[in-house]
């Protein structure tokens, strides 16, 4: 009877499916109101009722925000210092998490405390200094300017290490030992394989958030230099009256590819974040 059980499916109830619509609908309403509010003019949007529907003025909007905020190089810059980010984030929190995981060293305690006591100081305390350093530095407006600073994450590092606690058996480690493997012979044949569902979801993760990221590029980065899209968008429709419709085209223009990244890698995200459910 309890086999019987095991293998059948669980179906969802009519008010299942009623909270799943409901909730589908609230998160996918801000992207189509973008997109609704990209295809109007500034006129249209300033009335009562605003518009539910397409208008015919997208191309041209999504047109005047490619070429008023330089869209192409914003574009371009922040691809490099997301998946710089991504990638430099989910190696360093991934060695340094099967370092507090399965390594035996002095003060191991101690030094995960400290690394999660950074979670708990808020960013905007260490502006002043950061900036101070990349200009002494003669980094300001140059991309390494807010790649460097966010290579590794306090977050990252504990995730990976909860993660590779249960996900990678000692004995492995061991056996890769027995046979004459060196530490990072370990890290690369042993650990990335059994992380990997772990280092896909903190990669999105780390991606989605530099591609957000503004309250520093802001500061260490110019419109007329190196701008993420974050930045270029302070850019558009400025003067007395905003033009909301080009603000809402940059916007909509800026979320297109992480919605292409998700369309393209989601089933292996997804996947990998089941496989790790099964794992622990």
């Amino acid at each position: 009877m309890t086999a019987r059980r095991a293998g059948r499916q669980l179906h969802g109830g009519k008010v299942t499916y009623a909270v799943l619509i409901l909730f589908t609908a609230g998160s996918l309403f801000p992207l189509l109101w973008t997109a609704v509010a990209a295809s109007r003019n500034n006129t249209r949007l300033a009335q009562t009722p605003p518009p539910f529907w397409f208008g015919g003025n997208l191309l041209k909007n999504l047109g005047t925000a490619w070429t008023d905020a330089n869209m192409g190089t914003a574009l371009l810059n922040t691809t490099v210092v997301a998946t710089t980010v991504a990638a430099g984030t989910v190696v360093f929190s991934t060695v340094a998490g099967f370092a507090f995981a399965k390594l035996r060293f002095r003060a191991k305690r101690l030094l995960l405390l400290l690394v999660i006591g950074t979670m708990m100081v808020p960013p905007q305390l260490g502006v002043v200094p950061l900036f101070m350093t990349i200009a002494e530095l003669e980094w300001t407006d140059h991309l390494q300017a807010v790649i460097l600073p966010t290579l590794v994450s306090a977050f990252g590092v504990f995730f990976m290490r909860q993660y590779l606690l249960r996900a990678l058996p000692t004995e492995l480690i061991e056996a890769a030992r027995t046979d004459g493997a060196n530490s990072w012979r370990v890290v690369w044949h042993v650990v990335f394989p059994a992380a990997r569902p772990a280092m896909a979801v903190l990669g999105l993760l780390t991606f989605v958030q530099a591609w957000n990221d503004f309250f520093w590029p802001i500061i260490a980065l110019t419109q007329n230099g190196s701008p993420t899209v974050q930045v270029a968008l302070t850019g558009l429709g400025r003067g007395f009256i905003p033009d909301q419709s080009v603000i809402m085209a940059g916007a909509l223009l800026g979320t297109l590819p992480l919605l292409i990244a998700f369309v393209l890698f989601g089933k292996q995200i997804v996947g990998g974040i089941m496989q790790g459910a099964v794992k622990g």
